[in-house]
């Protein structure tokens, strides 16, 4: 988070414009539209965890990454910890991990360098 504030700072100054402030960044990123994944074109073990979904479906990412966190193998659970900065960012905010799960999300985000922005 402190490199993308950087960067945009950066940015804006070159532009003449006020950077944003880091409250403003997260709340763009809780909503900001992320990756979204075809069910078919999952690995194997994604999909087993994504179980309630059809061929066909569309999912956004931080719901894969939810559920691979939730309800994955560790073949799911590799898959997910590798997913994209802010699919992961938007599925630690989410409600409802189980509690070894939420640990696992949290472990893999603080790997990866990735604040809720709640703290």
């Amino acid at each position: 988070m402190a490199r993308l504030l950087a960067d945009l700072e950066k940015l804006c100054r070159k532009r003449r414009l006020a950077p944003p402030s880091r409250a403003t960044v997260y709340k763009l990123m809780k909503n900001l539209p992320g990756p979204v994944y075809l069910m078919e074109d999952l690995p194997d073990s994604v999909r087993s965890a994504v179980y309630n979904l059809g061929p066909g479906s569309r999912v956004p990412g931080h719901q894969v990454a939810f559920y691979c966190f939730n309800y994955g193998d560790t073949r799911a659970l590799s898959f997910a910890a590798g997913m994209p900065w802010l699919a992961i960012y938007q599925a630690l905010r989410m409600e409802g991990y189980h509690e070894k799960s939420r640990g696992l999300v949290e472990a893999a985000a603080l790997a990866r360098g990735i604040s809720d922005g709640r703290a």
